[in-house]
């Protein structure tokens, strides 16, 4: 996840300075992706929400979308929002994490990951960010939520009731257990970013086998309003850190992964030198030749 580096300056979000990926390669103007953002509530009472999980996603697994479902479901049975939108927010290349892919390639995995999804988008805001001499620049979380704050409530107007009025979208942050437990940490995140995060926005955070959900929350009092815990009711320990080492070791990941994510890995031999005689799926490919043998960085 995104750390809480300090957000002092400028309340207005960054506008990106470079330009997205597209799936064949070449390069297009950044747009805010709305395709899948429903823009009429259809339950009368409730407050619009916009969900966003910021990640690296290298790669995306299917615990990534499952956290969208079980907050949709939370959501609807305990709260007074009505979920308008999902976004997958990958981190920009100068997160510098180990086993970080370019970040085009993360952008793509996810978008392939959410194809038949009615509701979840990729934003490549984080990925296309760039200083003035073109390098990625790093992207806080709370300037994030800004950002998707103004394009929906600023640049969109806001999200239309039920009885025809426009109000504000709420927009929270979804997150693992993991990301509380770092929120607790002293030192670690800026006051003014979480009093952004937690105190403006707010979080639905999902319980994780292994951490102590109410330890993290014990240093977090102040916003316990604003944070919604979500309990795993099957246990799922999927992570990219497991899907890249099962990759290294030229193992299956079928079933850990969508589908299109896997073929995707395959299709540009991402986390691990190429194998010419399998692929990720496990499934051995007979048109595998030497020039596949190739050491491809990624």
């Amino acid at each position: 996840m995104t750390s809480g580096t300090s957000d002092s300056g400028t309340q207005t979000p960054m506008a990106p300075t470079a330009q997205q990926p597209t799936p064949d390669g070449e390069q297009a103007p950044y747009a805010f992706p709305t395709e899948k953002l429903r823009l009429r509530q259809t339950q009368v009472g409730k407050t619009p929400l916009v969900l966003v999980a910021c990640g690296s996603f290298s790669p995306i697994t299917f615990l990534h979308l499952r956290m969208f479902e079980m907050a949709g479901d939370f959501i609807r049975f305990n709260t007074d929002f009505e979920v308008c939108a999902g976004y997958l927010s990958p981190v920009s290349d100068a997160y510098k994490k180990v086993g970080l892919a370019p970040g085009h390639h993360r952008v793509n995995m996810c978008s392939r990951a959410v194809e038949q999804s009615a509701w979840l988008m990729v934003d490549p805001f984080e990925t296309v960010n760039s200083d003035e001499k073109g390098e990625p620049q790093y992207v806080p979380t709370a300037k994030v939520l800004r950002h998707f704050d103004h394009e929906i409530n600023t640049v969109l107007g806001g999200i239309e009731g039920t009885d025809g009025q426009r109000r504000k979208a709420r927009i929270a942050l979804l997150a693992g257990a993991d990301l509380v437990m770092s929120m607790g940490e002293p030192g670690l995140w800026a006051p003014q970013d979480l009093d952004t995060i937690l105190g403006q926005y707010g979080a639905f955070i999902v319980e994780r086998s292994g951490t102590d959900i109410d330890e993290a929350l014990a240093s977090l009092r102040q916003y316990e309003d604003n944070i919604w815990v979500i309990s795993q009711v099957i246990q799922n320990d999927i992570s990219s850190t497991k899907v890249r080492l099962f990759l290294k070791k030229d193992l299956s990941v079928r079933y850990l992964i969508p589908d299109p994510v896997v073929e995707y890995i395959d299709e540009h031999q991402l986390f691990s030198e190429p194998n010419p005689s399998k692929s990720r799926s496990g499934t051995p490919d007979v048109t595998a030749g030497p020039s596949n043998s190739k050491p491809i960085k990624g």
